[in-house]
């Protein structure tokens, strides 16, 4: 069934899928990658409105455009394609430790994840991406690794989580130009303590809460999973916190600035909701560079 949104034809996502010859991951993971493209399905989160904002739909149009590619589904299928660290070191042609190293490195973000009976995070990187870097940086896949890189990685770094929390709030951030559900992105990554300390007013967070979108969907059938689930999505490394900090400190100016309306104080509020609360991973901490890095522009 076909639904006209702003003078289109649109689809659901079910039924995009379907006219894709995509599965469920594969079409999520498409419209994540922009590959897809959506729509909203109605109008966005305003005052007087509850909820999340509405669905998403696709375009009839972009059904038509996609199944008239050369090499359709194929093709579509290719891009889509991810691989475990394992597969990851057969295409690139190098051993499975030294594949886990690069990825520990950053040297590749992850696109998604899941969580294995054990507890573990498997990580999943696009074919695509494995092979262009392979190509782009032979030096990696042979011979010592270079001292920066191997300093990093007997310190115990691994970066492979924070870099997917960076791509996915990327992804989210280019998708909306309301200044409110742009922060709400940034604080979907934030432990708890630290969206507090920098969004003191109750208020505002009750408000981040029911704009924060969904960083990764998934089933999880213990407590361990559940835990490593949550883990993957949220910050803890201290620079890593205190930049998504400082950016969505950035981003509540914004959004106060622009849309002040959309939070409203209800009779029975009171000065006491207000306390401010003391951040706790960074008290106490060590010394920190701030990243030169921006988030990326909603446009």
């Amino acid at each position: 069934m076909t639904v006209m949104c702003d003078g289109q034809q649109t689809l659901t996502m079910g039924r995009a899928a379907r006219e894709l010859e995509l599965r469920s991951g594969e079409f999520e993971l498409a419209t994540q990658l922009g590959h897809v493209r959506t729509v909203p399905a109605g109008p966005a989160d305003r005052p007087g409105s509850a909820g999340p904002p509405a669905r998403c739909r696709v375009p009839a149009e972009e059904i038509a455009r996609l199944k008239a590619e050369p090499g359709f589904p194929e093709a579509l299928r290719e891009r889509l394609r991810t691989l475990t660290t394992n597969e990851a070191a057969a295409l690139m042609g190098i051993g499975p430790g030294r594949a886990l190293r690069l990825t520990r490195a950053g040297c590749v973000s992850p696109v998604r994840f899941y969580v294995n009976r054990f507890g573990a995070v498997v990580w999943l990187y696009l074919a695509t991406e494995i092979a262009e870097f392979a190509e782009r940086q032979p030096e990696l896949m042979q011979g010592s690794t270079p001292a920066a890189m191997r300093v990093m990685l007997d310190n115990g770094q691994d970066w492979r989580a924070r870099e997917w929390r960076s791509r996915r709030v990327a992804q989210l951030m280019r998708r909306t130009d309301d200044p409110w559900a742009a922060a709400a992105v940034i604080a979907a990554v934030l432990p708890p303590e630290e969206l507090a300390s920098v969004a003191q007013d109750p208020l505002e967070r009750t408000l981040l809460r029911r704009l924060r979108p969904i960083l990764a969907s998934m089933i999880t059938a213990t407590p361990a999973a559940r835990e490593a689930f949550e883990r993957a999505l949220t910050a803890e490394e201290f620079d890593e916190v205190m930049w998504y900090r400082v950016n969505l400190s950035r981003s509540l100016e914004e959004a106060r600035r622009e849309d002040p309306g959309r939070v409203r104080t209800p009779p029975a509020a009171t000065a006491a909701t207000r306390r401010p609360v003391q951040p706790s991973s960074l008290r106490n901490s060590p010394s920190w560079t701030t990243e030169t890095r921006s988030l990326p522009s909603r446009s």
